[in-house]
């Protein structure tokens, strides 16, 4: 009897052999959904390649019970979960998971009842028979043999539910079977596109003549802030659908990406399809299986979109490529800008990598020649960078108990006089990072972390932002009890805000936080308010530099440009001056002039001259020759260990362990163990370990054997990190 290898969607060693029923005609095809028992349940897997073991005893052996309606999964991703899982030291279980992330989506989908016109109502259609003026709009509205709800006809023809119920009483309409799923229409192809700068066409001839190839490559995009790449990575979606094939655009925050969503329905005339994780059930079934079905031409999503059902993927577009949020740090651990190239060149797409402050992982790659380069040098529509400027808080230092400098007060205020909007930017949500007392000096800590609590004073609360564990701000310090002894150190976005208030009392302002902004329709709010200028000052965290476009904002003022500088990140430096300079490209991006002013304890560091200077280029040149004589990443490899336990000294056993059986050669380097910066997270104690390696050297065959040496209890999790981009 014919055998097969299933994969299933569990973390274990590898696919089980199954056995096709001697009844069936054929056996399923490689790919195949098909269901099958374990261990007294049902479960869904996929029919994986490779042959099936034949030394296995028929007795051990359990017959595949049926398979599933549903197109199979294509062989570019099986093969990208293979690689994926070798690359990451996972299962391959584990990341198959990922890809069956709508489990709903492979059942069979639920018809609903809908109303399409009745023969009458088609004569009525086309003019026999008097109709009022609400029944003529309701049959404009519908197609023959178009089936739709109830809700959509209201909507659509502006009339009430009631009218279409009475349509249907006088047999205009009658009832029938909606079509399983949800539409999703197609781009529009015909829409001229806007017109583009000599730069940017250039830039879009070359990314449409490689999309058109269908071949593997990689184009670095580059460009000021407001040089209109976007515009030009659009052209080589349209040239992708007019191939016939998918589209994949990457984004590192979708929830925040209004303004890139309308522009995407200005050029084809419909919104992407979507995929994040704020997507009901519903939607992530729909789109899933629309998607696997080739019903969905372009896909807009968030990194876990990479492991979706393409059936040809013909383009991807990784957006703001630098940003951290492309990590994937539980779970599976990968890079989702790393794997995009993967999965590019398993599906013999052309890939394109867009950031107007690119990694330096990724400028080098284009600089050896890797990828292409395209660079867009100027801002659209002849508007000019803005002009950034220290403020020395040394020389000019805030008035006591207050956080913005005199110099950057008097700016607000003549911005504000003269009708521009501004922007106080500081990385740091909550009113202050530090709650001490001032008779003892006890620091509010987290009971789970080793992090100090942030006072929200909005909320009233005391906050961990890394486990999320919260507290009402106390009446009295836990360690002396004495009465309102607590002093909130430091400022956050909240403090800044509160300051706002008493130097500029007549402006109207937001507040741009993840605390205030929660979500797409939150975000489409306050990108509304601000371009409709009924917002005079923007106060904000990092995720005002997400890309947003505000014509009429004029300054931008760093609360701390130094915050983030601090510590032995290798990468706080690179993240600093990207940040900043991503934050700085708010201003000015229309005809008035921008300026931006850093309030700087330090304003002799490398990064904030390199941003006053405007060489972003040279000072990741700079980084990138700071790095290569001890082969740090790009110039070499690094995995790191994570080991944690609810345990202390297992933990540091369990990391003694490794550190002594680590492996150990020319070019092979073992630093640890030692603490995790968070050496206590979600009440586990961490400690880290470091694998160092040249770049030729491949870290996975090592790390294999490093951890078969040593036996790790259950209790004990070791999770490995393969180029690791945060280092808490």
């Amino acid at each position: 009897m014919a055998r097969l290898r299933v994969l299933l969607p569990l973390p274990l060693a590898g696919a089980y052999d199954y056995r096709v029923p001697a009844v069936w005609a054929e056996a399923p095809a490689a790919g195949s959904f098909v269901e099958v028992p374990l261990s007294g349940r049902s479960m869904i897997g996929v029919v994986w390649d490779g042959e099936a073991d034949p030394d296995l005893p028929e007795k051990k052996l359990r017959d595949i019970r049926a398979v599933l309606d549903v197109p199979p999964m294509t062989a570019s991703l099986r093969k990208f979960v293979d690689w994926v899982a070798a690359y990451t030291l996972n299962p391959p279980g584990a990341v198959l998971r990922m890809a069956m992330s709508a489990p709903s989506a492979l059942e069979p989908p639920a018809s609903k009842a809908g109303w399409r016109l009745s023969a009458a109502g088609q004569r009525a259609k086309r003019g026999e028979g008097k109709l009022t003026e609400t029944r003529r709009r309701v049959l404009d509205a519908i197609e023959p043999g178009d089936v739709q709800s109830a809700a959509a006809i209201s909507a659509e023809a502006g009339v009430s539910s009631g009218v279409v119920r009475g349509m249907a009483e006088a047999g205009l309409l009658e009832s029938a079977l909606m079509p399983a799923g949800e539409a999703f229409p197609a781009p529009d192809l015909t829409r001229p596109g806007p017109l583009l700068g000599g730069e940017q066409q250039v830039a879009a001839a070359a990314l449409r003549q490689a999309t058109a190839a269908q071949a593997f490559g990689v184009t670095l995009l580059t460009g000021v802030t407001g040089s209109g790449k976007t515009e030009v990575y659009l052209d080589a979606v349209e040239e992708c659908l007019k191939l016939g094939r998918q589209a994949l655009v990457l984004l590192p925050e979708i929830a925040l990406s209004t303004q890139w969503l309308e522009r995407f329905e200005r050029r084809f005339g419909v919104p992407p399809a979507l995929w994040h994780s704020e997507l009901g059930s519903r939607r992530r079934r729909d789109t899933w299986r629309a998607l696997a079905e080739g019903r969905i031409q372009v896909l807009v999503g968030a990194r876990s979109a990479l492991f979706l059902p393409y059936p040809d993927l013909g383009l991807i577009v990784v957006d703001e490529e630098h940003e951290t949020a492309f990590k994937q740090e539980e779970g599976v651990v990968y890079h989702a800008r790393d794997m995009a190239v993967v999965r590019a060149r398993l599906s013999q797409a052309a890939c394109v990598l867009v950031s107007a402050t690119p990694s330096l992982e990724t400028l080098t790659n284009a600089e050896t020649g890797r990828y292409a380069a395209l660079h867009l040098p100027v801002r659209h529509g002849g508007a000019s960078m803005p002009a950034v400027s220290l403020i020395d808080q040394r020389a000019t230092p805030p008035e006591r108990g207050r956080f913005l400098s005199p110099p950057l007060v008097e700016a607000v205020h003549a911005t504000l006089a003269e009708g521009q909007q501004a922007m106080l930017f500081l990385n740091r949500r909550g009113y202050a990072p530090l709650t001490l007392c001032r008779s003892c000096g006890h620091r509010m800590r987290c009971p789970n972390c080793s992090a100090w609590l942030v006072e929200h004073r909005v909320r009233r609360c005391l906050q961990c932002h890394h486990c999320g564990h919260a507290e009402p701000i106390p009446p009295h310090c836990p360690e002396c009890h004495s009465e309102s002894s607590l002093t909130p150190l430091g400022p956050g976005v909240e403090r800044v805000q509160e300051e706002a208030e008493l130097l500029f009392p007549e402006a109207r302002r937001l507040v741009m936080a993840s605390d205030t902004i929660a979500g797409p329709a939150a975000a489409a709010e306050a990108a509304r308010a601000i371009a409709a200028r009924e917002v005079d000052l923007i106060i904000g965290t990092q995720i005002v530099a997400k890309g947003w476009h505000f014509p009429h904002l004029t300054l931008v003022g760093v609360v701390d440009a130094d915050l983030g500088l601090a510590g032995g990140d290798l990468r706080a430096a690179e993240r600093t001056v990207q940040l900043l300079h991503q934050v700085a490209g708010r201003a000015g991006r229309a005809e008035a002039p921008g300026r931006v002013l850093l309030q700087s304890w330090s304003p002799e560091h490398p990064v904030l001259e390199a941003l006053v200077a405007g060489d972003l280029d040279g000072f990741m040149a700079a980084e990138a020759e700071a790095r290569r004589p001890g082969h740090w990443p790009p110039f070499g490899r690094l995995a790191a260990l994570i080991v944690s336990a609810e345990d202390e000294r297992e933990a540091d056993r369990v990391a003694r362990d490794l550190g002594l059986s680590g492996p150990a050669g020319e070019g092979v380097q073992v630093l640890g163990p030692a603490p995790a910066p968070l050496a206590l997270l979600r009440g586990r104690h961490r400690r880290r370990l470091l694998l160092k390696a040249r770049r030729d050297i491949a870290v996975q065959p090592l790390l294999r054997e490093w951890l078969g040496r040593v036996q790790i209890p259950a209790s004990v999790r070791v999770q490995v990190d393969v180029d690791p981009v945060s280092f808490l």
